[in-house]
């Protein structure tokens, strides 16, 4: 098989996925592979408690509850729309979840500006229509139309991307349940009708609210979840280690990064993404970003760096990924990240704290 940089978790997690099909023979939804029991412990772990003698990790780090919820709106065939900042990993809860019930997650559209509507319901190949006309050979159907066809979940990443007429297309698909194509009319194949187990789920970033705001009519047919940042120090740090150690190893090289360091920079993220440090003291956010996925990237090329161009104290790298990450955005987040550097940081290096004194000895790196 061609290696690949990032194995989809139908793959993955395909033992898995086949341990919980046969170990939980419960009620399934129609066209569900795993029963809704199953598909919370695929994502969410078991708690470290074993089922039949085996213990399930979760994939995805956040509320059971949150997980939970959201089986029980796509068992109910009810479209699911994920919110949140950017970097609290929607995307990749929508895959969890439609590789537990259909067993792919790759029936998917990505939202853009140039998004149009043949992506969300059929296109044709020209070649075959010039040659023998609208027929069901010339169709090419979208991964929803392929989804409702084949009882699936379809997924669709950033739909406030997607211009409003263009989203307004879902609107039919998912109260009808049914997708028109007139020029087969007279043939079997002109309507075509969702079979059980088709459902949909949606993500959009808070921070896109703007871009092309959804219509009442659309917002009807979501059940709305927020995914927040993950809540727990050690939650993050865990999740910021697995992630940056297994794109360090997908590079040929060995993870080698002190835990302290990791805690070091994942505590800095937090601070500056709530605008307060756990100490109660006040810290200015920068425009930019500061979720997980970037906290990931920053300690992956630390890591690889130390792999790779050894030298340097891994912690001296760290001000350097720093002001990358803020000035993505605005270049005065330079300033907002150096009074962090002589706030919250100072502080922390003046009441003792080892990682952060050698963090203060590099704040000229700020103002290369």
């Amino acid at each position: 098989m061609t290696a690949r940089q990032i194995d989809p978790p139908e793959h993955r997690y395909a033992d898995e996925l086949t341990f919980l099909a046969e170990a939980d023979g419960g009620p399934r939804p129609p066209g569900w592979r795993l029963t809704p029991r199953a598909v919370v412990t695929f994502v969410a772990g078991s708690g470290g408690a074993p089922v039949q003698g085996r213990v399930i990790e979760p994939k995805f780090v956040g509320e059971r509850a949150l997980v939970e919820r959201c089986v029980v709106t796509l068992a109910g065939e009810r479209g699911l729309l994920l919110v949140g900042e950017p970097g609290t990993a929607k995307s990749m809860l929508s895959e969890l979840l439609a590789a537990a019930i259909c067993g792919t997650s790759a029936l998917a559209v990505q939202g853009t500006a140039g998004t149009s509507e043949d992506q969300l319901r059929y296109g044709w190949n020209y070649a075959l229509l010039l040659a023998k006309g609208p027929s069901s050979e010339s169709l090419m159907p979208s991964p929803i139309f392929t989804a409702m066809r084949t009882g699936a979940v379809a997924r669709v990443e950033e739909i406030t991307r997607c211009l409003p007429e263009v989203q307004d297309a879902l609107v039919s698909i998912m109260s009808e349940r049914r997708i028109s194509v007139p020029e087969l009319a007279g043939q079997d194949e002109a309507t075509s009708y969702a079979v059980p187990g088709f459902c949909l789920i949606a993500t959009a970033n808070l921070r896109d609210r703007g871009v092309s705001e959804m219509s009442a009519a659309l917002k009807r047919r979501f059940n709305f979840e927020v995914v927040p940042p993950i809540a727990d120090l050690d939650a993050e740090v865990a999740l910021v280690t697995r992630q940056a150690r297994a794109a360090v190893e997908r590079g040929g090289a060995t993870f080698a990064v002190d835990d302290a360091v990791l805690e070091t920079l994942v505590t800095a993220f937090r601070d500056l993404r709530t605008g307060s440090s756990a100490e109660g003291w006040e810290v200015e956010r920068p425009s930019s970003v500061m979720s997980t996925a970037e906290a990931v990237a920053v300690a992956a090329s630390i890591g690889l760096s130390v792999a790779y161009l050894p030298g340097p104290d891994p912690l001296s790298l760290l001000p350097g990924h720093l002001l990358g990450v803020v000035r993505k955005d605005d270049p005065a987040d330079a300033e907002r990240l150096l009074a962090y550097w002589d706030g919250a940081l100072r502080r922390r290096a003046e009441a003792g704290a080892r990682m952060w004194r050698q963090l203060w000895e590099h704040r000229d790196v700020l103002r290369d």
